[in-house]
């Protein structure tokens, strides 16, 4: 299975936690594996969307990976999904992402209990991604179970080192 990581950092020189995954998925040097930061490729806004449909079309599992943001995702993303996902090539008549495979790994500043019923979020991350879910529905795509690491602001290099392993490991295991 070809899996497109796609990263949404508009920070990654301040970003601890997403530099740090994203130079562990480029050190597997994996064939089944593409890399892919949108902030990297673009940073200047302007989306080749013909370039990436092409790129999505060659994977089988597109994996949105982000911090949170005010409970979203960063602008670019936003922008990514509003140009690529276009009528006419996502929905309806071709479908290209149909019977593919979507998810998310994100990082959340606060704590898992911040994202619970009770916390603080008053909301688990998996409702605050509920529109992924919901795009990969209308898209006929498959939404599968996301990838959170909290605490993410401030983390110490214990945390950061934990978080390498668990989030290959959810990279290598998806299907």
């Amino acid at each position: 299975m070809k899996k497109l990581v796609v990263i949404a950092h508009p920070h990654m020189d301040e970003s601890n936690v997403h530099r740090a995954w994203k130079e562990e998925l480029l050190k597997l040097n994996a064939q089944d594996i593409t890399v892919h930061d949108i902030y990297e490729a673009y940073p200047d806004g302007k989306i080749d969307v013909a370039s990436e449909q092409r790129l999505v079309e060659a994977h089988d599992c597109i994996i949105f990976q982000f911090p949170v943001y005010w409970y979203s995702s960063p602008a670019l993303l936003k922008q990514w999904e509003d140009d690529v996902l276009a009528q006419g090539w996502a929905y309806p008549g071709k479908y290209a992402l149909e019977g593919k495979s979507i998810t998310c790994a994100v990082s959340a500043a606060g704590s898992a209990e911040d994202y619970s019923k009770h916390g603080k979020a008053g909301h688990t991350i998996e409702e605050v991604l509920l529109p992924y879910r919901l795009t990969a529905s209308f898209i006929h795509a498959n939404y599968l179970p996301s990838f959170a690491w909290y605490n993410a602001e401030g983390i110490s290099p214990e945390h950061l080192k934990a978080s390498l392993p668990a989030y290959i490991s959810f990279i290598k295991k998806l299907v």
